[in-house]
């Protein structure tokens, strides 16, 4: 390694199973993400198939490309786990059995696994012997680190559990003693009832007089955008550069305060709960169309006990009348998806569910089903309280996951307005 040059990375993530969409990619974006909160920038990552010959180009791209490449997958006992035997090749080792890596896969099968340690398993302990180990305390796949002329190349299992404790114990420790990473900070706020486009236009003199250092970047999520200032400089830069960062998200903050929803990077679900947890008030949730999304989301949050009681999943007729007393007339005559439903739904949770707050949704989230006065998209909102409920009605035009995910977070927006007017 190269004491005092700054580190340029590429991510390699191997196995078929990310190609044909068996398995979400999440490694890649976990490793970045602690990698630029080390102050490191990934230049590039690429997903390759369980396939020697374009594992092996992979290997001499990237690092043309970046003087690190880390790389994930393929260290299993099995067949079709090459990358070991890959690497061994391409660095002209051969294979010998690391000791160290033998006694832990020994206590692992003794103590924990509780089962005999059987030959391809101990065949975990083969390494290439112009490697330096890295020890995984998490499972049975040593990490190996290599080096040529080029790059500093660092394999690491595919399990995710198991490759973030080498990230966590060893690759990024290692990085920051090695390289210069510098700084990277971001500052991200969230916006809403804009679209992207007009938002460029609303920040556009901001934007052209950010100073070099300072870039904008736009990231639309489910009918919001957050904007997210990232500013990059050498260590010694960092104090006055965060200095004129902060000054300069101060600034757009105002340029945008009409459609601000919070200047932090954090969900939807986490700014209610915040607001829910810090006025000590609770939350249920009636939900029709979404089935019980609004509530998953806001369990997902740590200590969402606090605040969220509970939820009614009233997808059928029956249950919006028996559970939320909503009148036989009132679905009759205006239909389950409609402003009179959402209120009797919303008002009926309030008095079962004795809290605070309540959200109602009721909508059609297709393919099918969906009428010419009330075609496939069409949801009904209302959120509230016991002295007044406020309703908004949406027309969705994506697909059934898609429709879901835009109603629940426009149903939290619109408690998040209502409990902050």
């Amino acid at each position: 390694m190269n004491v005092g040059n700054s580190a340029k990375v590429s991510i390699i993530t191997i196995g078929d199973e990310l190609l044909i969409g068996q398995v979400v990619d999440t490694n890649s974006a976990w490793m970045a993400q602690e990698l630029n909160i080390a102050g490191f920038e990934v230049h590039h990552r690429v997903a390759v198939g369980d396939i020697w010959d374009d594992i092996w180009e992979a290997l001499d791209q990237e690092s043309q490309r970046s003087n690190v490449v880390l790389i994930t997958g393929g260290l299993g006992p099995t067949a079709d786990d090459i990358t070991k035997p890959l690497l061994c090749q391409y660095f002209g080792g051969k294979l010998v059995q690391d000791a160290a890596t033998v006694r832990h896969l020994e206590y692992l099968f003794a103590e924990v696994f509780r089962r005999p340690l059987s030959e391809r398993n101990l065949k975990q302990a083969d390494v290439p012997d112009v490697c330096t180990v890295l020890s995984n305390i998490r499972g049975t796949a040593p990490g190996m680190l290599f080096k040529n002329e080029r790059a500093v190349f660092i394999s690491m299992p595919g399990v995710p559990h198991e490759m973030k404790g080498l990230m966590t114990y060893h690759v990024i420790p290692l990085l920051q003693e090695h390289f210069n990473p510098g700084f990277i900070e971001h500052r991200t706020l969230l916006t809403a009832g804009i679209g992207e486009s007009d938002l460029a236009d609303l920040v556009q003199t901001f934007e052209q007089a950010l100073p070099g250092f300072i870039k904008m970047a736009y990231l639309p999520h489910f009918g919001m955008v957050r904007l997210r200032l990232t500013a990059r400089g050498k260590q010694e830069e960092k104090q006055s550069f965060i200095s004129i960062l902060d000054s300069q998200f101060a600034q757009l903050q105002e340029v945008v305060k009409h459609v601000l929803v919070v200047n932090e990077d954090i969900s939807m679900q986490a700014l209610v709960g915040r607001l829910l947890k810090e006025s000590g008030t609770t939350l249920a949730t009636a939900e029709s169309c979404t089935g019980g999304y609004i509530a998953h989301l806001l369990t997902a949050m740590p200590g969402s006990s606090a605040y969220f009681n509970g939820s009614v999943v009233a997808y059928s007729n029956s249950i919006k009348q028996n559970v939320l007393q909503v009148s036989a007339s009132t679905l009759e005559s205006a239909g389950a998806v409609s402003e009179e439903t959402v209120i009797a739904m919303a008002q009926g949770l309030l008095a079962v569910m004795q809290t605070n707050y309540a959200i109602a949704v009721s909508g059609i989230m297709g393919p099918d089903g969906g009428t010419a006065e009330k075609p496939v998209g069409t949801v009904w909102i209302a959120v509230g309280d016991q002295n007044r409920l406020i309703t908004r009605k949406l027309s969705l035009r994506y697909d059934r996951i898609r429709n879901i995910e835009l109603t629940a977070t426009n149903a939290l927006n619109l408690l998040r307005q209502f409990i902050q007017e």
